[in-house]
């Protein structure tokens, strides 16, 4: 059966964090990692993805993603996929490389200095997320602490991705609500994030996720043919479901395994796999 299963992650934590308890830990991460390994054919994206146009995919085939470009995922997610043998691919939001700071973790900075709860602090984060883009990026600003330790990846934790082998694609430059923007102002933040990529990897992208990645929500049709445009070939959404032989390769399903045991964590990989959208 020529389906995919597309993981998606953004972060990986030292220790569990009680204000976001849906990001896994490293301890929770290996745990997945190790089932991942052994209930399934775990694939470089890229490949993955040629394999799924030829209608070439062993069984149970599954890849891995993870989006913006924290950097833990160098410190703490890189080493548990190096134990493990296995093969990710990174889409990052070039605006924030070297010590820029994204509006939502502002946000959660400021919930976590009010002691908000998990509940308090998602709707705060809904009621910011879909505000025009220089205005929630001010409203969460005001909201941050006075300093805060840098989250985000570096030049050199991006280049330490790509020598142990790990695939790298774009994620706009400054991670808008693409359908929020006028289309030369998309179009010019997505040819932005990737030419920064390009400039550091030293060799052309062809992967991209979108922001968000809800289609009709954050993104839609006009965006899809501006990455044909620049050049991608893969495109990955936020659709729950697999990929299977008739999916639009530009807009690929992928979904995030939330589940904190596990048991849990592989039936919901398993259950995903009867999803065709």
């Amino acid at each position: 059966m020529n389906r995919l299963s597309i993981l998606i992650y953004h972060r990986v934590l030292p220790w569990p964090d009680a204000l976001l308890p849906s990001l896994p830990d490293v301890r929770r991460f290996d745990r997945q990692m190790k089932l991942l390994k052994r209930y399934f054919e775990v694939l470089p994206v890229s490949l993955a993805i040629k394999l799924l146009h030829r209608q070439a995919l062993p069984p149970r085939a599954a890849c891995i993603t993870f989006d913006d470009g924290y950097a833990d995922n160098a410190t703490h997610a890189l080493p548990v996929l190096r134990k493990h043998e296995l093969s990710a691919a990174f889409f990052i939001a070039t605006a924030y490389l070297n010590g820029g700071q994204m509006w939502n973790d502002d946000v959660i900075a400021h919930a976590r200095q009010a002691r908000l709860t998990p509940h308090e602090l998602d709707a705060l984060l809904l009621q910011l997320k879909y505000l025009p883009f220089e205005e929630r990026d001010k409203a969460a600003r005001a909201l941050a602490p006075a300093s805060q330790a840098p989250l985000m990846l570096t030049t050199e934790q991006v280049q330490s991705l790509i020598a142990a082998g790990m695939e790298i694609g774009a994620h706009t430059h400054s991670h808008p609500i693409l359908s929020s923007m006028p289309d030369a102002l998309a179009m010019a933040d997505i040819r932005r994030g990737k030419a920064v990529l390009e400039t550091i990897t030293q060799t052309p992208l062809t992967m991209f996720a979108y922001p968000n990645g809800k289609p009709g929500t954050d993104y839609d049709q006009r965006h899809v043919l501006m990455l044909r445009q620049l050049g991608f070939d893969i495109g990955f959404s936020t659709v729950a479901g697999v990929a299977y032989e008739g999916s639009d390769l530009l807009q690929l399903p992928r979904f995030t395994p939330w589940e904190p045991d596990r048991l849990r964590f592989l039936l919901r990989l398993l259950a995903q796999r009867r999803v065709l959208a």
